[in-house]
């Protein structure tokens, strides 16, 4: 499966852009910089069919609502992260960012173990709180998403006003557990996979 990430906003977020058949794709993600996206979109000739949120920061979520308006289609994050979509305050825009936040007019809530299909593509949630209340992590096929809870060799904060230690190693737990061989996408950074977490991952090794 050929994923392309583009790196997109003030803190060069990942976004990823997932293609599901028929010149659709599933957007991952949207840290700012709308209009690279679009130029990005129109040379792959590929058309969102909506938009997965890991969570609702506001270096993930900058983009959203200007392809969101334009493409007139869904946008899903985690019912706890839900209210990070308008709030400013409460996705840390106030803090990280010089730019105005241009608020989430829709979108649909997700729990943990949702499916969505689009295309040829299912998407799994897998709630994985920590680094946010409503963190989650997306998992289609071979491929998890990890957005802010998994990082390579690493994991994500749990400093901010909504962050909890406890729920990040929770969720590391509940990321160790799964079988099989996966391609972990992060929010930032290079990808790695969840063999090579397990290996070498400092907090994974430690549960």
């Amino acid at each position: 499966m050929e994923i392309t990430k583009i790196m997109l906003g003030e803190l060069a977020s990942n976004c990823y852009v997932q293609p599901v058949g028929n010149g659709k794709c599933v957007v991952v993600d949207i840290g700012g910089d709308a209009p690279v996206l679009f130029r990005r979109l129109g040379m792959l000739g590929l058309e969102p069919a909506a938009i997965l949120l890991t969570h609702g920061h506001y270096d993930h979520i900058a983009g959203v609502e200007q392809v969101r308006e334009k493409y007139d289609i869904p946008v899903y994050v985690h019912t706890l992260d839900a209210h990070m979509l308008t709030d400013g305050h409460a996705n840390l825009g106030d803090w990280i960012s010089t730019q105005p936040f241009q608020p989430v007019q829709a979108w649909e809530t997700v729990e943990d173990g949702d499916t969505l299909q689009f295309g040829d593509s299912t998407f799994t949630v897998l709630h994985t709180p920590g680094h946010t209340s409503g963190s989650v992590c997306w998992r289609s096929d071979d491929v998890l998403y990890t957005g802010d809870t998994l990082f390579r060799m690493s994991r994500g904060r749990t400093d901010f006003p909504d962050g909890d230690d406890a729920k990040m190693l929770e969720s590391f737990r509940k990321l160790k557990a799964l079988e099989g061989e996966y391609r972990v996408l992060p929010g930032h950074n290079e990808e790695s996979t969840l063999s090579f977490e397990k290996a070498h991952n400092p907090t994974m090794r430690g549960l």
